[in-house]
C-alpha cells in the first residue's frame, strides 16, 4: 500500500507542475491543438520507453472484454478532457485553474461510489465536501479570482468530469501493463485531436515551442499517468483521486512562486478547505472482515497473504514477478483499500 500512495503522490506532483506550464503555452497554441500535442508527446515518449524496456514490440496482454474500458477512458480522458482544460485556461489564471482541478477527485469518488460500487465512509465523504466547498469559494467571485468569465471554471469542471470518468474506466484495466495503457491513450487521443486541429487549418508551432509542448506532455501527462495507473491498482479510484488531489496545490504554488500570479484572501480560504479535505482522505483507515471470491488474472506481485499459489512452470524465485495466477476463496480481516484484490461489496 505504501508504494501505491507514493505512486499517487508522484503522479500528482508531475501533473500539478504541468498545469501552470501549460497555461503559458495556451497563448502560443490553440486549445484543441495544445491538448492533442500534450497527449501525443506522452504517447510517443512512453512508446519509446516501452520498446526499450521490452527490447522490441510485445503484446499488451489486455483481454478482449477489457478493450471497451480502455477505449472509453481514451475518449473521455485523452480526447475531451485536455481540450476542455485548455479552453478553461484561456479564461482562468494558472493558480486558480490548478486549484479548481481538485474537483476531479470529488467527481472520481462520486462515480466510484455510485456507478462502480466502491465503499465510502464518513471521513472520505467529509473530505469531499471540504474540497467542493473550496472549489465553490474559488469560483464564485470570478472578477476577484483572476477569472473574467464563467466559461473558465465551467470548462475546467467539464475537464474534471471527463477525467473522473476516465479514472474509473482505467481502474477496470489497471492490472495490465501501465506503460501500455498510458502510451496507447497518448497515441490515440493525441493523434485524434492533433489530426482534427490540423484538418481545420491550425498550424503547428515553431520547433522550439513544439519540443517544449511534447516534453511537458511526456512528463505531466505520460509519466504521471503511468504512476496513476499503478496507484489505481493498489488504492482504487476514489482513494487514488484523493491522493492525486494534492496536484493542484503543487501547480498553484508554482504559479504563485515562479510566475508571480496574484492571490486573494478567498484563494487562501479555498486552500485551507481543500487542504482539510485532502488530510481527511489521507488519514482514513478501512478495516473489516471480508471475503475474496475466486479470481484469475495477471499482474506484478509478491507472494504475500493474497498470493499463496504454486507455479506451473519453472520459477527462479525472483520477486516481484508477473504471470497468470488463480486466487482461491478466502476470508480474513486487515486494513485494506479497494485495490484489484478488494473490490467486494459492503
Amino acid at each position: 500500500m505504501r508504494h501505491s500512495v507514493l505512486f499517487a503522490l508522484s503522479a500528482a506532483a508531475l501533473f500539478g507542475v504541468s498545469t501552470p506550464v501549460a497555461k503559458l503555452l495556451v497563448g502560443e497554441i490553440s486549445p484543441l491543438l495544445l491538448g492533442g500535442l500534450l497527449y501525443l508527446g506522452s504517447g510517443l515518449g512512453l512508446a519509446v520507453i516501452r520498446l526499450v524496456r521490452d527490447r522490441g514490440w510485445k503484446t499488451s496482454g489486455l483481454l478482449v472484454h477489457e478493450w471497451p474500458w480502455l477505449l472509453g477512458a481514451i475518449v473521455f480522458g485523452g480526447v475531451l478532457g485536455p481540450v476542455a482544460l485548455m479552453v478553461g485556461l484561456t479564461y482562468t489564471s494558472g493558480s486558480v485553474a490548478s486549484l479548481l482541478l481538485n474537483l476531479e477527485s470529488v467527481l472520481t469518488a462520486v462515480l466510484a461510489w455510485l456507478a462502480f460500487k466502491e465503499n465510502a465512509d464518513r471521513r472520505v465523504v467529509l473530505g469531499m465536501l471540504a474540497i467542493v466547498s473550496g472549489g465553490l469559494v474559488l469560483s464564485w467571485p470570478l472578477g476577484q479570482m483572476g477569472s473574467a468569465h464563467w466559461m473558465g471554471p465551467a470548462a475546467i469542471a467539464l475537464a474534471c468530469l471527463c477525467w473522473a470518468i476516465d479514472n474509473n474506466l482505467t481502474r477496470k484495466v489497471s492490472a495490465s501493463d501501465a506503460l501500455f495503457i498510458a502510451s496507447t491513450k497518448g497515441l490515440m487521443a493525441g493523434g485524434v485531436n492533433t489530426t482534427i486541429a490540423l484538418a481545420i487549418g491550425l498550424a503547428l508551432p515553431d520547433a522550439a515551442t513544439l519540443s517544449v509542448t511534447l516534453l511537458v506532455g511526456l512528463v505531466g501527462y505520460g509519466l504521471s499517468l503511468v504512476l496513476f495507473v499503478l496507484a489505481l491498482r493498489g488504492l482504487g479510484a476514489a482513494r487514488t483521486g484523493a491522493y492525486f488531489s494534492t496536484a493542484p496545490f503543487m501547480g498553484a504554488a508554482v504559479a504563485v512562486l515562479f510566475w508571480g500570479e496574484a492571490t486573494s484572501p478567498l484563494s487562501w480560504l479555498a486552500c485551507v478547505l481543500m487542504g482539510l479535505g485532502v488530510w481527511l482522505h489521507l488519514s482514513e483507515r478501512h478495516e473489516h472482515e471480508h471475503t475474496h471470491e475466486p479470481l484469475e488474472h495477471m499482474h506484478q506481485h509478491r507472494h504475500d497473504e493474497h498470493h499463496q499459489h504454486a507455479h506451473d512452470v519453472a520459477w527462479d524465485g525472483a520477486q516481484p514477478h508477473s504471470h497468470w495466477h488463480v486466487h482461491q476463496a478466502m476470508s480474513h480481516k486487515h486494513p485494506h483499500f479497494p485495490d484489484i484484490h478488494h473490490r467486494h461489496s459492503h
